[in-house]
């Protein structure tokens, strides 16, 4: 059976860089490899025509051998995912307790998954408070002791403590969150609890799908595409903020909304209010900073960035 086509929007990745290029290019061929070395058979009637993508992977609806419904995700190996096989796997196994999609099959080498086929639907279709309670309750199962092969949140931290310091005076940023972020950073760059536990690092709306059609509970939703660190359990607040931004600023008050996310996490979850505010601030100043750069001049999309950013670590600290 003839695969679809690399959709547009996916193969328009290739000015992002050389490796972007190269990886689209081998991108039909390694599918079909995997399809044959691993008893596959692409389903196209599925919802969707069968093949989707996301920021950096091409996913495909797949029967296996003995009739499973699964998907086949290929995605660009870069550092981020490089672990994700290892988060589902330890997920799923003895000394996990689940919480996430599970793993069929991994080629590490050739960033290929094979996982379960889920049936559809994630927390952008709920309120944004109501999905953070749902993705906040998930944080128990997922918050597991970390695999010693994982990055440690540390080794991040003192890259980004550098980086902002080395900000000049005049970067497009509030002097005042800088010097706070640095000041964060430097605390929880030596803190025995910024390293240990499994996080997804990515969590957000988008990433948590359910795992029935008719989900009652927090076991009837599990996360997808972990960028999984040892870390500290209170780092995954920030996705949830900065997503479904329209929301945000289609209500009446931006900061208010921003603050009512934020303790359906804090309270569902049972964090440390202050420490979840100070790797919130942490975060969105890392991510401005990265925005708005002097060296990487910011177009439109960039400045509105900057500004969700910005809107966020003080939102949070109201």
């Amino acid at each position: 059976m003839r695969l679809p086509s690399v959709p547009a929007a996916l193969e328009r990745a290739g000015e992002r860089g050389p490796a972007w290029a190269e990886w689209l290019d081998r991108l039909p061929g390694l599918a079909a490899e995997l399809l044959a070395e691993w008893g596959l058979v692409w389903v196209p009637e599925t919802a969707g025509g069968g093949a989707w993508h996301g920021h950096a992977s091409w996913v495909l609806a797949v029967r296996t051998e003995t009739g499973e419904s699964a998907v086949l995700k290929i995605g660009l190996p870069h550092e981020e995912a490089e672990h994700e096989h290892l988060a589902l796997r330890h997920w799923g196994g003895p000394q996990g307790r689940g919480g996430a999609v599970r793993l069929l099959r991994a080629d590490p080498r050739r960033a290929a998954l094979l996982l379960e086929r889920l049936p559809g639907g994630d927390l952008q279709e709920l309120w944004d408070v109501e999905a953070c309670e749902i993705a906040a309750s998930l944080y128990t199962r997922l918050h597991v002791p970390a695999p010693p092969t994982l990055r440690p949140l540390t080794a991040y931290v003192e890259r980004w403590v550098e980086a902002l310091s080395s900000l000049p005076r005049d970067a497009p940023l509030p002097r005042r969150l800088v010097e706070q972020a640095v000041a964060v950073g430097r605390d929880l760059r030596t803190d025995p609890a910024t390293d240990g536990l499994l996080v997804h690092g990515d969590l957000h709306y988008a990433n948590v799908l359910r795992a029935n059609v008719l989900a009652g509970d927090d076991e009837d939703w599990v996360v997808i595409d972990p960028k999984p660190l040892s870390g500290d359990p209170h780092y995954e607040v920030a996705p949830l903020l900065w997503n479904r931004w329209g929301e945000v600023v289609g209500a009446t008050d931006a900061r208010t909304a921003v603050r009512q996310r934020f303790h359906a996490v804090v309270d569902t979850a049972m964090l440390d209010e202050d420490r979840a505010r100070d790797w919130v601030v942490l975060r969105m100043v890392v991510n401005a900073a990265e925005a708005g750069h002097p060296a990487q001049p910011a177009g439109p999309t960039d400045r509105t960035w900057l500004t969700t950013c910005i809107t966020v670590a003080k939102a949070v600290q109201d």
